[in-house]
């Protein structure tokens, strides 16, 4: 009797297991929003002795990736989150910032050197199920520099990359922690090699931007980070075709490459 009550404690306690299984699938099938904020470090750098505009534009502060993969949902809400990162970023690299939500705006004011108004291009991961082991985040942006009376001077071209382990079948926190590093990683690219372009270097002396005194810079490099916890570096990366997004982060380099000035559009 003893025995038979045993091997029917372990049946239900199967049945039981077997279902909380089940229900932790369904439930990874449900849909995975994040919104990603993060806390950029205080940069060891000086800040240029200028005065410029930051202009945040709704399609940049209302930003949300929406896609349906393998019948799931993704929403990755990404405006908040950017303001802040922006903010921070740019308050580390040049001495005074106003804030706009125009161009228009940032025109009429006065005693600046220089207006920027970023944007993201495009937003694209790849999950577990794709890399095998971890997610992984592809954000490219623009930068548009304009001179104080609002006349674009150059446009910068950067991206992030991020990656994070999966662990479990959990989605969204891998997806939230690679969407962070990925925006970090631009922060940092912009903060390293900005003050060497010709517009940074003119900055620099707090002479304003003109259309005819800054050339084409095109771009800002690939430098690549680490990210505390992640096995796989944000280093070279590719983008495929839709819809499969941004393809998985080369192994760890063995050290950081020079920054240059320019990258091919």
């Amino acid at each position: 009797m003893q025995g038979m009550r045993a091997c029917g404690c372990a049946a239900a306690a199967g049945r039981i297991a077997g279902l909380a299984v089940l229900l932790a699938a369904v439930s990874a099938c449900g849909p995975v929003r994040v919104a990603p904020e993060p806390v950029l470090p205080h940069a060891l750098v000086v800040p240029l002795p200028t005065r410029v505009v930051l202009v945040i534009p709704k399609d940049l502060s209302s930003y949300v990736h929406r896609e349906t993969r393998w019948g799931v949902d993704w929403k990755v809400e990404l405006g908040a989150g950017h303001r802040r990162l922006l903010q921070d970023l740019f308050k580390d690299t040049f001495e005074t910032v106003f804030e706009t939500a125009s161009l228009d705006e940032a025109r009429r004011l006065t005693g600046i050197q220089a207006i920027f108004e970023p944007h993201i291009d495009q937003f694209s991961f790849t999950t577990s199920r794709e890399t095998g082991r971890y997610y992984a985040v592809t954000i490219r942006y623009r930068i548009d520099a304009y001179t104080p009376a609002g006349e674009r001077v150059d446009t910068y071209t950067l991206t992030g990359y991020g990656n994070c382990l999966s662990e479990g079948i959990a989605a969204a926190k891998p997806l939230h922690t690679a969407t962070v590093a990925a925006m970090r990683d631009a922060a940092a690219k912009f903060l390293v090699q900005f003050p060497e372009l010709p517009a940074g270097r003119r900055l620099a002396l707090n002479q304003p931007l003109e259309l005819e005194k800054v050339a084409d810079a095109g771009g800002i490099d690939a430098v690549p980070i680490d990210e505390p916890g992640n096995e796989v570096q944000s280093a070279a990366h590719t983008t495929p075709a839709q819809p499969v997004p941004a393809a998985a982060p080369a192994p760890p380099a063995t050290a950081t490459p020079p920054v240059s000035s320019t990258l091919p559009r």
